[in-house]
């Protein structure tokens, strides 16, 4: 029949010219690496990175050796503050801290509550930052570091802090992300920025200065603004109103936050990409280097598929009455009454 004749000479003129298909690929794939190094390098040059060669090669090769470890883990403390315009500008309403593992590709987030008390500083976890910053001019990264490796038993190799104006233009420049909020709540006394002194015409109450949010049960599009009330709001009615659910819902953005960066949409945009590390440059404080952050984020890319997210579990937290020993203050201290139970428990989840 002529069809099989016809697919027969078809075949051979394939196999005739396969030196042609393979140099066509193998020069593809070429010129697609060569686009690559230069997109990466046009990206790194207007960000002011200089030594881009040597960050590719470490986001490439991730080598443990060029970071901080202890157990083939490179630990980091991961703090969210106010910043200028905002009351209490210093104090960290987020504190987390991740370990990202070389050898199994895991990564483990573990939130801390903002309210847990610090013998030390006299003063809550999330004052420890602040602190640090009054006693020397870098101290507020050292101290906060030290704290939290008191309370999780592991050393912390890295921190960084990050300012939530930059949280909202990073959310807005990927484009919103996707959130599933669990539970729904209203919180009718979310401080408005710029009105904490404003004394409402006389009002005793002084409503002026707050406004009123809701967020419904299932998943929504959330706009910088929208996540950073989401994950702030403390003064809801019921559990939505607790330290620990508003770290559960900080944990949730910033894994919507990963996921919408790691789509082509994001990975693919130049533009995207430059103004989202512009935004890191100039709202977080780390002393993590650009060499550095290539491997570690090469790291955290490789464990998207062991990643693990963690709230300190309540039970080994107590909440002693309110007294002048706690400066009047509602505070959590460890119920063991030190933190030994609370290593082993983050020991165990450590990826």
């Amino acid at each position: 029949p002529k069809k099989p004749r016809t697919f027969q000479r078809i075949k051979r003129r394939l196999l005739k010219h396969i030196w042609l298909v393979r140099i066509g690929l193998v020069a593809s794939i070429l010129l697609a690496g060569f686009l690559f190094i230069a997109l990466t390098g046009f990206i790194f040059e207007k960000v002011g990175v200089t030594n881009y060669g040597k960050v590719i090669s470490n986001f490439i090769f991730a080598p443990e050796a060029k970071v901080a470890s202890s157990d083939g883990r490179t630990n980091i403390l991961i703090l969210g503050k106010a910043g200028e315009g905002h009351e209490a500008s210093d104090l960290t309403d987020s504190i987390i801290f991740a370990s990202v593992s070389h050898q199994s590709s895991g990564l483990s987030l573990f939130s801390l509550p903002r309210d847990i008390w610090v013998p030390a500083i006299r003063a809550k976890i999330n004052s420890a930052y602040y602190w640090g910053k009054q006693r020397e001019e870098g101290g507020g990264l050292i101290l906060a570091k030290s704290t939290v490796e008191e309370i999780v038993g592991t050393p912390v190799h890295y921190g960084m802090v990050v300012d939530f104006s930059g949280f909202i233009k990073i959310v807005d420049v990927i484009g919103g992300i996707e959130v599933g909020v669990e539970r729904g709540f209203v919180d009718e006394k979310y401080p408005i920025p710029g009105k904490e002194n404003d004394l409402c015409d006389g009002d005793p109450v002084f409503a002026c200065r707050y406004e009123t949010i809701k967020f419904e049960k299932g998943k929504q599009m959330m706009n910088g603004d929208t996540a950073l009330k989401f994950v702030r709001s403390r003064n809801a009615a019921g559990e939505e109103g607790t330290d620990l659910a508003r770290a559960a819902r900080q944990q949730k953005v910033l894994l919507a936050i990963r996921q919408k960066v790691l789509t082509p949409g994001v990975l693919i945009s130049p533009k995207k990409l430059l103004t989202i590390w512009k935004t890191v440059r100039d709202s977080v404080e780390t002393e993590i280097s650009a060499s550095e952050g290539a491997v570690l984020l090469r790291r955290a890319l490789a464990g998207r598929e062991k990643f693990q997210t963690y709230v300190l579990d309540e039970e080994l937290l107590t909440h002693p009455p309110v007294s002048p020993r706690y400066d009047n203050q509602y505070v959590f201290i460890p119920k063991a009454g030190d933190w030994s139970e609370v290593h082993r428990w983050v020991f165990q989840r450590l990826p």
